[in-house]
């Protein structure tokens, strides 16, 4: 449970750096944007961390402007269809881009 509890500590610390940047433009967020998009990173890999079908080790989860983006390499399709539910329900989430694939079974 202190693993769990280090990833959560980790992704919360890195989304405190959030406070620098500038005003947004077409292709960079404002210093606003990016601090949600950081707290909504890190909303979804909490629930991860929390959830007994999702490995929060093997889910990348990044925000641009509200839209979260999976990735990374699960062992099943219910793992994938429960992250894309998790992320889809976190407060803030605009849309979720899933490019999470299956692990080969070799």
């Amino acid at each position: 449970m202190s693993f769990r509890n280090l990833i959560v500590a980790g992704i919360i610390g890195t989304s405190a750096i959030a406070l620098a940047g500038c005003e947004s433009t077409r292709n960079h967020e404002s210093a606003g944007e990016y601090t949600s998009d950081a707290a909504i990173t890190a909303k979804v890999k909490a629930a991860y961390v929390s959830d007994k079908t999702v490995s929060a080790t093997d889910v990348n989860v990044e925000t641009y402007r509200g839209t979260v983006q999976l990735s990374g390499f699960v062992d099943n399709s219910a793992q994938i269809s429960r992250a894309v539910e998790i992320a889809r329900n976190i407060e803030g989430v605009k849309s979720v881009k899933n490019d999470l694939r299956l692990k080969s079974s070799r």
